[in-house]
């Protein structure tokens, strides 16, 4: 993500949801968030082009996942400590089922999944991973705990016919 650009959106403009929101509440269908992630990606794909598209997925999920962390998360736990309220938070919000298959603290590598993810799981086969806002998300989150950037790519996913989304997550800086 280009941290040149300074965005606008900040958390409190999600609005408060209980009081817009009397009758209900919260929560809606996973395929009306996927009808409007996925009817963008069409528009944009068309406009822009995959991979301008795909970039745009990421940097909304980069900037998502950095106000995601700071209004969500401990930021002052220790790593493990981080990751298992990460794992509670993405649960709660119904994002997906977090879990480490393999880390290394000492470089600051892991291989992270997430199954039943909001952005894909279920979707058929497309022959390429589509989890660009997740890739994005998990980066923004992971630079906000540290303070230090992180290359996350998705390399199984359930566009490619796989049954959970799997990133390597790699420190780069």
């Amino acid at each position: 993500m280009d941290k040149s650009v300074k965005y606008n959106f900040k958390w409190k403009d999600l609005g408060d949801i209980a009081l817009g929101r009397p009758n209900l509440g919260p929560t809606t269908q996973v395929s009306v968030y996927r009808l409007m992630q996925y009817t963008m990606r069409d528009v944009l794909e068309k406009k822009f082009g995959a991979v301008d598209a795909n970039k745009v997925f990421f940097d909304a999920g980069y900037l998502a996942g950095t106000e995601f962390c700071k209004h969500t998360l401990n930021k002052s736990l220790q790593f493990n400590d981080f990751i298992s309220d990460l794992t509670q938070k993405l649960l709660q919000f119904g994002i997906g089922v977090l879990r480490v298959e393999s880390a290394d603290l000492d470089n600051f590598s892991f291989m992270l999944t997430i199954s039943e993810d909001l952005d894909c799981s279920g979707l058929p086969f497309y022959g390429v991973p589509v989890c660009d806002y997740d890739e994005g998300f998990i980066a923004g989150i992971l630079n906000v705990y540290s303070g230090r950037n992180f290359e996350v790519k998705e390399i199984d996913c359930w566009g490619t016919g796989e049954r959970t989304c799997r990133f390597s997550v790699k420190l780069v800086s």
